[in-house]
């Protein structure tokens, strides 16, 4: 047993606390982490808020990148000393979508059996089954993907969350890529990846919308060719006239990323997408929302795919290791998502700080 600092959600709305954490010694199929470095994800929050489910307290974080510490009986795919960053799908590879070669739609991802408990043995519910706002944490070891230990665990981390999110919302779910118009509404963390990974991909235009300058000024430097202040045009109307301008009789974007999870802003995405086009929802809804009223006739007759997109629609073992490779070449600069780094006791600050529209990601290091 092992007892570290970790930041936890007692009950809905409340501050979060820093308190002392029992982690267990790994069991089978178990890996124990030493964290280096956690983004503070608006998921983290969501939870905070009730936002996810009612199941409190919560050992908070998820973003992760650090070392393995030890593993459990039978464990051959990490062992202790390897760099990771963790994910929250670690894929059982006997449901019928891993059989038929589908491992990034596992009905049946799992986590660590044992629980991390507070001192007084009250049970943990890990964020998204990692829990890694904490000096260590236990997870399922299919949790764990290698990737270069030169790599800068703050940056790297992000992989495990929101930056894998958007990257894959646009390369994996819309599969944007050379020659295709993008759109993408909403610029925070998970929207900028988005154009990041279209950037990456090829496409073009790239059309960031949002009502923050600021957060439009952070597209723009990670790859949009076009910003579009939704709080003063329309952005379905001046997202086709910008296709428009760059394909001749073009009628939206080819592909429109919606990442902020409203009804509003869905219903914008589907009506600024081309003939055939696809609309990818990775803005994460609440419980109580509902898709917007549209005639059945426009979903008819407009064609193409309405999408949602559930962690990028990526496979951990697959796109980790690409993406740090990239970002070790200066191809994808994952550096530009850390605005900041903070200490563990410095969460619930960060949390007002989203609101603001300055941080991409504050990063905590361990």
């Amino acid at each position: 047993m092992h007892q570290v600092k970790g930041v936890v959600a007692r009950a809905k709305g409340q501050p979060v606390e820093l308190v002392t954490i029992n982690v267990p010694d790994p069991g089978p199929g178990e890996a124990l982490v030493q964290v280096q470095a956690c983004g503070v994800c608006h998921t983290d929050l969501h939870y905070r808020e009730g936002g996810i489910n009612d199941d409190f307290p919560f050992l908070l974080g998820h973003e992760a990148a650090g070392v393995v510490e030890a593993v459990g009986p039978d464990v051959t795919g990490v062992a202790p000393g390897d760099f990771v960053i963790l994910n929250w799908r670690a894929v059982c590879g006997e449901c019928r979508a891993c059989k038929r070669g589908d491992l990034q739609y596992c009905f049946n991802t799992h986590n660590a059996t044992q629980k991390m408990t507070l001192e007084d043995g009250t049970e943990l519910s890990p964020a998204l089954g990692i829990g890694a706002f904490a000096e260590k944490t236990l997870v399922a070891a299919g949790q764990c993907t290698k990737v270069d230990p030169s790599a800068r665990p703050a940056a790297v981390g992000l992989l495990g969350c929101g930056v894998m999110a958007g990257i894959g919302a646009a390369i994996n779910t819309g599969a944007v890529t050379r020659g295709k118009s993008v759109a993408v509404i909403g610029c925070g963390g998970v929207g900028v990846a988005a154009i990041a990974g279209s950037a990456l991909a090829g496409a073009s235009p790239i059309i960031a919308v949002d009502i923050d300058a600021k957060k439009l000024e952070k597209a723009k430097a990670m790859g949009a060719t076009h910003t579009v202040d939704s709080s003063s045009v329309d952005p379905v109307e001046e997202i086709k006239r910008i296709c428009a301008e760059t394909y001749d009789g073009a009628d939206g974007a080819d592909v429109v990323v919606e990442a902020v999870g409203r009804p509003e802003t869905w219903k914008q995405a589907f009506y600024a997408r081309d003939l055939a086009g696809t609309v990818v929802l990775v803005g994460v809804p609440t419980p109580d929302m509902k898709v917007p009223d549209l005639p059945l006739i426009d979903v008819f007759g407009r064609g193409g795919a309405l999408k949602s997109s559930w962690y990028g629609d990526c496979l951990p073992t697959r796109d980790f290791p690409m993406l740090v490779d990239l970002y070790q070449q200066g191809r994808l600069d994952l550096d530009a998502f850390v605005t900041e780094e903070i200490g563990i006791g410095d969460i619930e600050a960060a949390f007002e700080k989203m609101h603001d529209g300055n941080v991409l990601r504050s990063v905590v290091i361990l």
